[in-house]
């Protein structure tokens, strides 16, 4: 490497010498160009004041001295020259012989900015000056980019009008323009005019720039120098030293080839090794190899903590046994487990031997339950694969152990906690029909005592008559049969409310039974009817003919039809409401069907809807409604609705709502058929 890599440096600073070699070269050439174009510029200024200029009348062509049309010829990069008087007006002209006319009198009047521009610069310089570059187009087609020269003359101006072409042409021409490109070019790198040739493919681009920097303007001289790219090897050094470096290095590699492809062997091994062993001992599921007889061959950290045994412990027992087992596959003497629990440990091993020797095992895992060393036990999923060797022959087995004791727990835990939000909610409900209840009771318990007062006035009256009057005797023992009766009547009612809160709040085992949808319906009828009294409100019901039974949690379904039924009411109880409606509706409904059950194709399922025609549901309240201890009541706990959910969802049905037309709000959930 130290080889090649020095072998690297001297190529590449030869390579790199001859590049700075020829830019320098370019530079050098281009700062001489600008000292050649700023010098014949010179020139041409002393030249121009040279000129004898005849008096401003002079008429036609003895305007000028015969100087100025050699002048013209000499020096082609000038295309015209003006004589101009202090005010700028144009009083003659001399154009170049080697080109069409340009300008007319109408362009180069006066007010002919670049000049203005040049002469206002020369006057303030007292010195020439010249114009900033200006497009003309030509007559033919194309343009030319030209500058105005303003050098001040007695009487007036004498103003040059250089071709920036043309000045590239024969002032810089016969020096840059052999295999190079010239420009000039604004500082902001615009060009206004180029010479030369165009660039070759295969050369490499040298660029030098140079500041022209003319009173009254700034042009950039850039020139592009075009050559080949350096050769690999520059010269017979280099190709000499890099000979003899690559025979040394080749030599090297044949006698290191074998070193390295088993020193890379040795390196990918022990890497695979280490991230399989890395990976095994970080992972929190447990591992287990068998061999083919059931034997342990391997167990990762996790499986150990997870039984408390060490790996020594584990492959020491199935080392003890090893020398009993009979080779077979589907031997029963196959060892014992230490992690397998005493009472179980028969089972276990008809198990290990039935899978062994059946072949694959489930996909899907089975759970089973193991014993720590210090006896306790947990449960475990398990999940078991065949592995195979390079070969794709199985050797034995490889099983994942998951402990789920936790996951148990938590399951009980939320169980729990559910059962405990079920009864609150249930004592709540009751809590809030007491007063319903106190106002029901008030009216059969006061006829009883009316009917009971009246019958000891009726007994007291018949005593005191004595046997005067036979036929009053037989009145008044049938009024005060008629009342007993009417006092059995009420206390039946009465005791038929105490009843249905009763069977309501009585905490049954969750189980499942195939029940009546006219069952359920009844069952809350009663407590439904207390609060429908009390605001005068009358309930509507229409159940189909004929419906299954549904499968269900009988109490917590009848809590949720209430939990709907009671809201329905309290949002119709406002002053507002006169006609106060709640309709409980139950109708069949299939997969197929229209309506909000989530079942296969061809399941039956049994919709419940509950709808009032009361207030109805904001926007606001709608985000927020199945949202625990949400509630919009001053006196409520905000758990009805999501507890009526999830016992919905739990049954595998769902509650939604919608509006109610004309006015209201309707709930429906689905329970499945039996």
């Amino acid at each position: 490497m130290l080889v090649l890599a020095l072998l690297g440096t001297v190529v590449w600073l030869a390579g790199r010498h001859e590049v700075e070699q020829a830019q320098a070269a370019l530079d050098r050439d281009t700062t001489d160009a600008v000292a050649d174009l700023r010098a014949s510029l010179q020139r041409n200024i002393q030249s121009l004041r040279a000129l004898r200029l005849p008096a401003q009348n002079a008429p036609g062509d003895a305007a000028w001295p015969p100087e100025a049309a050699a002048l013209l010829r000499e020096h082609r990069e000038m295309v015209r020259l003006e004589r101009r008087d202090a005010g700028l007006m144009p009083l003659a002209v001399l154009e170049t012989p080697y080109r069409m006319r340009i300008f007319d009198k109408v362009t180069r009047g006066s007010e002919q900015n670049d000049v203005a521009l040049a002469c206002t610069t020369a006057r303030k310089l007292v010195a020439p000056a010249y114009s900033p570059s200006h497009y003309v187009p030509m007559p033919e087609g194309g343009g030319i980019e030209l500058m105005e020269l303003c050098v001040p003359v007695e009487g007036g101006y004498l103003v040059a009008t250089y071709g920036l072409r043309d000045m590239l042409t024969e002032l810089l021409g016969p020096t840059l323009a052999r295999g190079q490109e010239v420009a000039f070019a604004e500082p902001d790198g615009t060009r206004l005019a180029i010479i030369g040739v165009r660039r070759r493919a295969g050369t490499r681009i040298f660029t030098s720039q140079q500041l022209v920097d003319l009173p009254g303007v700034t042009l950039m001289l850039r020139v592009d120098g075009w050559r080949a790219a350096p050769d690999i090897f520059p010269n017979l050094l280099t190709a000499l030293v890099t000979a003899i470096s690559i025979a040394l290095v080749s030599v090297l590699v044949l006698l290191a080839r074998d070193t390295r492809r088993r020193l890379k062997a040795e390196f990918e091994l022990a890497e695979t090794l280490a991230f399989r062993k890395a990976m095994e001992d970080s992972v929190i599921t447990g591992l287990r190899a068998r061999d083919l007889r059931g034997r342990l061959t391997y167990v990762n950290p996790a499986f150990c903590e997870m039984v408390g045994f060490s790996a020594e412990e584990l492959m020491a027992v199935h080392g003890e046994t090893a020398g009993s087992e009979s080779g077979h596959r589907d031997d029963p003497g196959m060892p014992e487990a230490p992690y397998w629990p005493t009472e179980l440990a028969h089972e276990y091993q008809q198990r290990q031997a039935h899978r062994l020797a059946s072949g694959m095992p489930p996909r899907e895992g089975f759970e089973s339950v193991f014993m720590r060393k210090d006896g306790s036990r947990f449960p475990v999923l398990i999940f078991e694969a065949p592995l195979l060797n390079a070969q794709r022959v199985q050797t034995g087995w490889m099983s994942a152990f998951i402990d789920v004791s936790e996951q148990r727990r938590i399951e009980e835990l939320s169980r729990a906690s559910q059962e405990r939000l079920q009864a609150s909610a249930r004592l709540a409900t009751v809590g809030e029909m007491a007063s319903l209840l106190s106002h029901e009771l008030a009216q059969p318990l006061a006829a009883i005592a009316s009917y009971a007062s009246g019958s000891l006035n009726l007994l007291e009256g018949g005593a005191d008559r004595g046997d005067a009057n036979h036929g009053a005797v037989i009145d008044t023992n049938v009024e005060v049969a008629m009342a007993v009766r009417r006092i059995a009547e009420q206390a039946d009612r009465a005791g038929q409310v105490i009843r249905s809160v009763h069977d309501f709040v009585r905490r049954r085992d969750r189980t499942r039974e195939a029940v009546a949808p006219r069952a359920l319906i009844d069952a809350v009828l009663p407590l439904v009817q207390l609060q429908a009294r009390k605001l005068g409100a009358r309930i509507d019901m229409a159940l189909e003919d004929p419906l299954p039974a549904v499968l269900c949690d009988r109490t917590l379904v009848e809590q949720v039809l209430l939990n709907l039924a009671r809201n329905g009411m309290q949002a119709m109880d406002l002053h507002e409401f006169v006609d106060r409606v709640l309709t409980l509706r139950v109708l069949l409904i299939g997969g197929s069907n229209k309506g909000i059950a989530r079942a296969s194709e061809g399941r039956r399922w049994v919709e419940f809807s509950v709808a009032d025609i009361g207030s109805g549901i904001s926007k606001d309240v709608e985000e927020r409604l199945f949202t625990p201890f949400f509630t919009t009541r001053a006196d409520g706990m905000g758990l009805g609705l999501s507890l009526c959910r999830t016992v919905v969802e739990q049954h595998g049905g769902a509650l939604i709502y919608a509006p109610h037309r004309p006015r209201g709000t309707v709930f429906r959930f689905t329970l499945p058929a039996a």
